[in-house]
């Protein structure tokens, strides 16, 4: 199998459909709450070269974009996909590494900053060297919030003003320590007890 991840050209503007039918589908099994991407979108991200794909010879295997908030004082790494062809592959943290890596050179004085509900992504978060953070940490960015509009349980955060939901926010500052070794390791029992402790508070009647 040969899979190359590389920045975004106008050669991949032609997977844009299949990336955004892919995080939706993923979403849709996975029961989870996520942000709806459209096609032009994606193509956007593509064009401005804030994006990362991996192809196996031509076959669309992965991607991952970046978003820049508060005139790149924070950036986040959105719809990290893996194709279910290639997913147990290890494939998806080696995107995140790539894209987390990408956008330091890019970006080198923004926090990294994320949201997630899933337990795989705050792992490979954890590795790298976020940290969970309140939302407080986060950009105040409105624009970013807008994009959870799409979200199943964007009533949730807006009825906590924005400042708490089901998802996780991980955040990694540049001017702290290097990522290696993580300072916060990830630990499953605490992350899925915290999670299990939001949908009793979150979701009941």
């Amino acid at each position: 199998m040969n899979i190359s991840i590389v920045v975004t050209q106008e050669e991949h503007y032609k997977y844009a459909q299949e990336i955004c039918d892919t995080i939706e589908s993923s979403a849709l099994l996975r029961g989870t709450g996520i942000a709806k991407r459209t096609p032009e979108y994606i193509q956007k991200k593509m064009e401005k070269g804030d994006a990362v794909i991996a192809l196996n010879n031509g076959i669309f295997a992965g991607f991952c974009y970046i978003e820049s908030w508060q005139h790149g004082q924070f950036v986040a790494h959105s719809g990290l996909i893996v194709h279910p062809d290639y997913r147990n592959l290890g494939l998806a943290k080696q995107i995140k590494s790539f894209v987390f890596d990408y956008s330091l050179q890019k970006y080198p004085e923004a926090k990294v900053f994320g949201i997630t509900t899933g337990l795989a992504v705050m792992k490979i978060n954890s590795d790298l060297g976020y940290k969970p953070v309140p939302f407080s940490e986060l950009t105040n960015d409105p624009s970013f919030w807008k994009g959870c509009q799409t979200c199943t349980n964007f009533e949730i955060l807006k009825s906590k003003e924005y400042k708490m939901c089901l998802c996780t926010g991980m955040l990694f500052d540049p001017k702290e320590k290097p990522k290696d070794p993580p300072k916060h390791p990830f630990n499953v029992r605490v992350l899925n007890r915290l999670i299990a402790i939001k949908k009793s508070l979150f979701l009941k009647k």
